[in-house]
């Protein structure tokens, strides 16, 4: 089983969601995006595999900060704009297969495992 998560390890969200998913087994590929940001075609594929579109995976208080919150960008713009503040993007993601999740509560990882 293949899973990926996208982590950011000062999150305790992200953490937990980590943790969760090592009780039930299963040892993910850790991308700390936060340096290792999605590129912009991986952040379109996730988005996909989540089916939710840009701006319902913004941070709100960084949504802002980097003006992502603007209604007259384009969702090419939103994911550009996640792309290069990667601080932007809610977290964590979790994917197996072509299906991701939140873990936003951690216990959403468990319909993918």
């Amino acid at each position: 089983m293949s899973v990926v998560i996208y982590h950011n390890p000062r999150c305790s969200k992200s953490r937990q969601t980590l943790q969760l998913l090592q009780e039930n087994g299963v040892e993910p590929q850790i991308v700390e995006y936060l340096t290792n940001p999605p590129s912009i075609d991986e952040l379109k594929t996730i988005l996909s595999q989540l089916g939710i579109g840009p701006r319902d995976l913004l941070r709100k208080k960084e949504a802002a900060e980097y003006g992502l919150n603007d209604k007259s960008l384009s969702d090419d713009a939103v994911i550009a704009g996640m792309v290069a503040n990667p601080r932007a993007i809610e977290r964590p993601i979790v994917i197996k297969d072509n299906k991701a999740v939140l873990g936003r509560p951690p216990e959403n990882v468990l319909d993918l495992i």
